[in-house]
């Protein structure tokens, strides 16, 4: 478990910033806030720390060039507003930081680009080599090309992925609320300072956006902050409109939501394995198979497969599931639904331990 006043020692800080913390009541990008935020990551720099940015806010910055009064439903306006406020968004970023001598670089990903393993590591050696030469990347997902962050608000999970990928030592999602509530919207209300592991009773908690710009939510929070943690990384939930906020946060302050990283560290690939696909399918598998892999480590063989579910191909991500249809693992495959289906795999192993991942 870590303490509030070790994130001092912090050295690599990705930095989420939502929508709702960029823009101003009138859904403009909020240019005093942002000049805020601009020298409080000038000031973690004089502090020596590496600072990721993953910014939200293209939509809502390219939809009043459109001429769109709210958000938009069609994908294609959608779409059209994020490649008109993007290129408005990092013209702001590249004039602020500008201010502090800082250099900053567009990065926009796909989820493409995480899922195929080459590009993958593509992209961490692209990010390590900015952070090296004293580059700020501010990141943000293809909103022009990619279906489903414009759908689910997946920015949340995409800071996560990026600090899993480098790795980093500390994720920071700026958003406009203090953190995880206790009966959030209640007289009763009240911030929950401190979370030491991510279960049911937590995720009750989260609940849906009710912004007209965002897209997410204390959901994708939630989603975020169990990758992060998995990946023995720390995540802080605070509002970023507050002064000071980033400075107060490294230094330890009592403010805002710190998620604990987990004990159990996940090696780099299988991290990729278990956060960076959308399983093409699952397999149910049977309690001796649940056993074999969850207490003892083992391959998943093909006796303890009880139903194939989905079209898949050697070398896809698939989901694991007991008999009461609960994913407690992913892997990679090595025999195809196909084969699997006819009773007739090439070979007993189905999943190496190597290319298998708890939940």
């Amino acid at each position: 478990m870590i303490s509030r006043k070790q994130l001092k020692d912090v050295t690599r800080i990705v930095i989420k910033l939502g929508t709702g913390v960029i823009t101003n009541s009138d859904k403009h990008p909020d240019l005093p806030r942002m000049v805020h935020l601009a020298s409080q990551v000038n000031e973690l720099r004089r502090m020596g720390k590496e600072v990721v940015i993953v910014s939200s806010g293209a939509v809502a910055a390219g939809r009043h060039v459109l001429g769109f009064k709210s958000k938009p439903t069609e994908l294609a306006d959608l779409q059209a507003c994020a490649a008109v406020g993007q290129c408005s968004l990092m013209s702001i970023y590249q004039k602020l930081f500008s201010i502090y001598q800082i250099n900053i670089a567009q990065v926009l990903l796909t989820h493409d680009d995480l899922e195929d393993h080459d590009r993958y590591l593509n992209v961490r050696s692209t990010l390590q080599s900015l952070i090296q030469n004293q580059i700020v990347p501010i990141i943000n997902e293809n909103d022009t090309v990619s279906v489903e962050e414009l759908k689910f608000g997946d920015n949340d999970r995409l800071s996560a992925l990026v600090a899993s990928l480098l790795p980093a030592d500390l994720l920071i999602l700026l958003t406009t609320i203090d953190g995880l509530m206790q009966d959030f919207g209640q007289p009763t209300q009240k911030l929950i300072p401190n979370v030491e592991k991510i279960d049911d009773t937590i995720r009750v908690l989260a609940s849906g956006t009710r912004s007209d710009t965002a897209v997410g939510g204390m959901k994708t929070k939630i989603m975020a902050a169990e990758i992060s943690t998995r990946s023995c990384i720390p995540m802080l939930i605070a509002d970023g409109r507050k002064r000071d906020i980033l400075p107060q946060l490294i230094q330890g302050e009592e403010i805002g939501t710190l998620f604990q990283p987990d004990d159990d560290f996940l090696p780099g690939r299988k991290r990729w394995i278990a956060f960076c696909h959308y399983p093409k399918g699952s397999l149910i598998v049977d309690q001796g198979a649940h056993e074999a892999i969850v207490q003892r480590g083992k391959s998943l063989l093909f006796p303890g497969v009880r139903a194939v579910h989905g079209d898949f191909s050697e070398g896809d991500v698939v989901s694991i599931k007991d008999e009461r249809n609960r994913e407690f693992a992913r892997g990679m495959v090595e025999i195809s639904s196909t084969k699997l289906k006819l009773n007739e795999p090439p070979a007993e192993e189905v999943i190496h331990r190597n290319n298998l991942v708890l939940l």
